[in-house]
């Protein structure tokens, strides 16, 4: 190390001009500038995994949300369908209902009107005509009829159109009134 003096202020000086204080200094603002960026590196490190657990947490919290209103979706599409199945079913048993009340009265037409002459012809095709209706509609129900009227609208195309036609006319008219 070089030899120290003391200056008129009764300062020690390194002979070789170099000043021991600046030193001191520099290497202290070097320390304190480490010390400074490993503390920002330290509360940088913190917050960014305050910030992952956040993000974490949301992406938990956005995936609960999202698994109940899939849940919610689902029971109320659930619902729906059991109401649609319900409503299905009840639509069939009236149909089965509508069809054997429809067949007894045919056989109640059958056994009260007459028998003879061109009176118990025309009564006896009427009530044989109504309780084979009562039957069909019964045996069939609302889904048979449905795929009967699908099969002969597809067979006859143009005739089914006019029928439509008609009863729209038809209901309009009486709508019109």
């Amino acid at each position: 190390m070089a030899n120290p003096t003391t200056n008129p202020k009764g300062k020690e000086e390194n002979r070789t001009g170099g000043n021991q204080p600046m030193e001191k200094a520099r290497e202290a603002g070097q320390q304190a500038f480490d010390k400074a960026r490993e503390a920002g590196q330290q509360v940088y490190d913190k917050a960014r995994g305050a910030a992952t657990s956040a993000g974490e947490a949301a992406g938990h919290a956005a995936t609960a949300v999202g698994q109940t209103v899939g849940q919610a979706a689902s029971a109320v599409g659930q619902s729906v369908s059991n109401a649609a199945s319900v409503a299905g079913q009840k639509a069939e048993d009236w149909t089965a209902n509508a069809g054997s009340s429809l067949r007894q009265l045919g056989e109640t037409i059958g056994q009260k009107a007459p028998h003879e002459g061109m009176l118990g012809n025309a009564s006896q095709a009427v009530a044989s005509t109504v309780t084979n209706t009562g039957k069909y509609i019964e045996e069939a129900g609302l889904s048979g009829m449905m795929d009967d009227l699908t099969e002969v609208i597809r067979r006859n195309p143009v005739p089914s159109v006019l029928v439509g036609i008609g009863v729209g006319i038809l209901i309009g008219r009486l709508l019109r009134s």
